[in-house]
């Protein structure tokens, strides 16, 4: 542990983002057709080409939004 955090009387918070909140009604909306996620799936990569994939997103090549690896 970092001795800059022992004995300043400081309290660390940590969360997760809203996914709980969001999850349901999100999955709903796809359900019933409202929304279409497959849109935001740009490329579609074999697992060995992960690196890659991440350069085109990180680089936002392509119009990159999420890419999809499959194993």
């Amino acid at each position: 542990m970092d001795s800059a955090w022992i004995n300043r009387s400081l309290t660390l918070r940590t969360g997760q983002c809203h996914v709980q909140r969001y999850l349901k009604p999100l999955l709903q909306r796809i359900e019933r057709g409202e929304l279409d996620p497959t849109r935001i799936i740009t490329p579609t990569l074999p697992l060995e080409e992960a690196e890659h994939g991440f350069d085109i997103f990180k680089n936002k090549q392509d119009n990159c939004e999420k890419i999809v690896l499959k194993p």
